[in-house]
């Protein structure tokens, strides 16, 4: 049995792979963490047998605890200490935004395998964190699907065989369209393939999330930024391509559903039955690709720009994003904010050299302060 702790098990990952769990007779669930939806996490307890559960917000975990005889722990620090003891073989990172990367460093510095959702903490940390797995001797097994299928396409090939990554977006609800002046919430918060979280759903409508997913692939795979490409395709069917030095194009396809990658991720190296419908290519029909509008769309340029700078920019980039999104989300700035308020920011802070952990958590704050104030002088306009 692999020993599997699941932060973020309220959220879509999270719930997904309780779903992988309750199907496999090889994982046992040793822990849960999430924010503050108490109730739904000691059910999930409860059902999967986990003796320990976490809670970022300490109200949540008072009140899991009166409810509950199972041990309960509160806070960033109640989360470090359920990793430090769970006795986890994998621990599945699907915490949302820059709060999962403290539990990545926690998981990788034991020793312990992430099977990582959470972008955030290579988008931030890139070069510190996979540092750290190396020094460790942990490994980081990407849920993403795109990552997911790079992961599995590129596992059999040989050194210096692949010459090329190529990402697939969606495009988002808005793509074809040049004017996103009036864009509304509801309208971005309608993805045309994929269910997600609030955050990550704006993300594909500004086409920022394809831009950290370059940054990712970049540090997962060791992959210079200008051999790594990202096209739009609709039909989300094709989920990433690799080229090869003899000239051949690899791709993964099937039909969009997270439960593949995430199955894939806790099973490895094996591989289980996944109940999800078989791709028919004769009912899909055709697939479609065509180049990303990186004028219109500015968050993916600015995303790859900040990769190609390294350092602290893409800490910059996330953090500033974060709160430009959250303030979208909260009605306080226009969809074509974000961006204005992200490349702002970006240009107020060169990127720099981290040494340790701490300077990104560092720049990090330092790059939300400065969002707000260029969020409250965009709410003006």
């Amino acid at each position: 049995m692999k020993k599997l702790l699941i932060l973020g098990s309220t959220g879509s990952i999270g719930t997904q792979a309780l779903e992988i769990v309750a199907a496999s007779e090889e994982l046992e669930v040793v822990g849960l963490a999430a924010g503050s939806s108490w109730e739904r996490v000691l059910a999930q307890a409860t059902e999967h047998g986990a003796g320990t559960v976490a809670f970022a917000d300490a109200d949540a975990a008072a009140a899991a605890g009166e409810a509950w005889g199972g041990k309960v722990l509160a806070g960033e620090e109640g989360i470090r200490d359920l990793i430090l003891d769970s006795g986890a073989d994998l621990v599945l990172n699907g915490i949302v935004g820059a709060a999962g990367l403290g539990p990545t460093i926690v998981a990788l510095g034991e020793g312990i395998d992430v099977a990582l959702a959470n972008k955030e903490s290579l988008v931030i940390g890139g070069e510190l964190t996979m540092a750290l797995a190396e020094a460790t001797g942990a490994r980081l097994l990407p849920v993403d699907s795109e990552h997911s299928a790079l992961f599995q396409l590129i596992g059999a090939e040989a050194p210096g065989t692949v010459d090329r990554l190529l990402l697939t977006a969606s495009g988002g609800p808005f793509r074809g369209r040049t004017d996103l002046s009036s864009v509304t919430v509801e309208e971005a918060l309608a993805h045309p393939t994929w269910r997600m979280g609030g955050r990550i759903t704006i993300d594909s409508a500004t086409l920022m999330n394809k831009g950290f997913e370059a940054i990712e692939a970049h540090h997962l795979f060791g992959v210079p930024f200008e051999r790594i490409e990202v096209v739009i395709h609709p039909q989300s069917i094709v989920h990433s391509l690799v080229d090869l030095n003899d000239g051949a194009t690899l791709a993964h396809l099937g039909y969009p559903d997270m439960r593949v990658p995430i199955s894939y991720a806790l099973h490895y190296p094996e591989r289980a039955d996944v109940d999800v419908p078989r791709l028919d290519l004769a009912a899909v029909g055709a697939l479609a690709f065509e180049a990303p509008d990186y004028e219109t769309f500015a968050c993916l340029r600015l995303a790859i720009e900040a990769g190609r700078a390294g350092g602290t920019a893409p800490c910059v980039l996330n953090a500033a994003d974060e709160v430009a999104v959250a303030a979208f989300l909260d009605g306080r700035i226009g969809f074509k904010s974000i961006p204005a308020a992200v490349e702002r920011v970006l240009t107020a802070m060169p990127a720099l050299q981290p040494t340790h952990f701490d300077d990104l958590f560092a720049v990090d704050a330092e790059a939300r302060r400065r969002t707000e104030e260029e969020v409250v002088g965009l709410a003006r306009v």
